[in-house]
């Protein structure tokens, strides 16, 4: 009588440590993500993104304009193209409601991406 109430006991056991094990709480803040950052008609809705080295950033269209992204900034009401060392390069149309990505930035550092069809429509990315 004593050994089944003991191998019972051992099946219940086995049966908790199994669910416990199946059962076990996951980080997401520990898992890699890509950053999102989303367009309107004439602007970044997040003008400046803070990522880390390696990260890529995902740009959201949510209006129906095009918009036409290139490494650099508008001062005023010109286009100032950079090249800047360790930036990716990026020369990206981006139809209406349509995501894309750019990156990897493997290089820590300030970074301006900016719309040669929008004035002013400018991006920053800072990567740490």
């Amino acid at each position: 009588m004593k050994s089944v109430t003991f191998f019972l006991a051992g099946i219940v056991l086995l049966t908790l440590l199994t669910i416990l094990a199946s059962c076990s709480v996951i980080d997401t803040t520990a898992l890699p993500h890509t950053p999102i950052v989303k367009m309107g008609a004439n602007n970044f809705l997040q003008p400046e993104v803070d990522i880390k080295k390696g990260q890529k950033i995902d740009l959201v269209n949510t209006a129906n304009d095009q918009h036409v992204l290139a490494n650099g900034q508008w001062q005023g009401s010109k286009q100032v193209k950079t090249t800047t060392p360790g930036a990716p390069s990026v020369n990206l149309t981006v139809q209406g409601n349509q995501t894309s990505t750019i990156g990897p930035f493997n290089t820590a550092g300030t970074f301006h991406i900016y719309c040669t069809i929008h004035q002013g429509m400018d991006l920053v990315v800072k990567v740490s």
